[in-house]
């Protein structure tokens, strides 16, 4: 029986059924984690929240900048009238103190700043970070040790601080949602070079790499078509962990004031004078905290559950997990 098998395979009459393809893999790995699924249509409603702000603010009949004095109480320092902060079929969430600007339409727009930023920044911080690990690895003795000491000075810079330093000197003309996304990425991508490089150093001794040298290849053709397949894994699992990080990071500027200014709506912007009106107006603190809270949450889970997907060891784990469950059904 084996001996013909043996030769029906030589004859090509039994051929080995084709695996599943790379993204269907993935989808089938990640189905298996419900709570990565769960941040995963979080995270889309956020976004198409964000692309819908103009519609959504129509609906209302409200928009983001204009102001309601009449609705706040400047008697008492400018806390809303009404109850629950000025809460009314025109405003759905209430008014801003002091200017009576309406929230709903003012949170709706501050994520579009907020996932702009964060997505932009990460793009940025993408470009750069492979490029000088690619560079890193496939370069000369001299070329690695140069590119690798700037990583390490990237790494080593305080980001906040060198955050707060460049945006502090550049002409407030510049638009300021475009410079907080690229400064957050100009400082934050050393450490996509370090697992870049590593990746690629790792990959570039193996048998089809040498093949494609030894074919006369040249080394931009052998990194587009070799090498960035093998490093996109890990990239896109950083990728999906560090948009959370840089909204926080955006988040923290707006709130010392250095990220993106008034009138243009962003979560951070919206905490840094929202702290002293929590117990005259606690929904002016809450909304724009809790929508921070629930994104990075929701994208640190969903980033978690990427990186779990594309990890190549998760393949074996599902086979010996399912295999012991059969074994215990047995």
């Amino acid at each position: 029986m084996s001996e013909a098998l043996v030769a029906a395979e030589a004859s090509g009459a039994v051929s080995a059924a084709p695996g599943p393809s790379g993204a269907r893999r993935f989808w089938r790995r990640l189905r298996t984690q419900r709570a990565a699924l769960v941040a995963a249509g979080a995270v889309a409603l956020l976004v198409l929240v964000a692309l819908a702000a103009p519609l959504l603010t129509a609906l209302e009949g409200q928009d983001p900048t204009t102001y309601h004095p009449a609705l706040v109480d400047s008697a008492r320092g400018g806390v809303p009238t009404g109850s629950f902060g000025g809460v009314s079929g025109e405003h759905w969430l209430g008014v801003e103190p002091q200017t009576g600007r309406d929230l709903f339409a003012r949170l709706v727009y501050g994520a579009r700043v907020s996932l702009g930023v964060a997505l932009a920044a990460t793009v940025v911080q993408m470009l750069i970070g492979v490029s000088m690990g690619l560079g890193a690895a496939l370069g000369g003795q001299w070329v690695d040790q140069l590119l690798s000491r700037c990583t390490d000075i990237i790494i080593a810079m305080p980001l906040m601080i060198m955050a707060l330093a460049l945006l502090a000197i550049v002409p407030s003309s510049f638009p300021r949602p475009v410079l907080v996304a690229l400064v957050i990425g100009l400082i934050g991508w050393g450490n996509i070079a370090k697992i870049v490089r590593a990746r690629t150093l790792t990959l570039k001794e193996l048998d089809y790499v040498s093949a494609a040298r030894l074919s006369g290849w040249s080394t931009l053709r052998i990194a587009r078509r070799e090498l960035l397949p093998g490093v996109a894994a890990p990239v896109i699992t950083y990728a999906a962990l560090l948009v959370p990080s840089n909204i926080s990071v955006e988040a923290a500027l707006s709130f010392l004031g250095v990220g993106v200014k008034p009138p243009t709506p962003s979560w951070g912007q919206m905490l840094t004078s929202a702290d002293v009106w929590y117990q005259a107006a606690p929904q002016y603190l809450l909304l724009p905290a809790g929508a921070l809270f629930v994104t990075v949450l929701a994208l640190t889970v969903l980033g978690d559950g990427v990186r779990t997907a594309l990890d190549p060891r998760a393949a074996s784990r599902l086979r010996v997990g399912t295999g012991l469950k059969r074994e215990a059904g047995a």
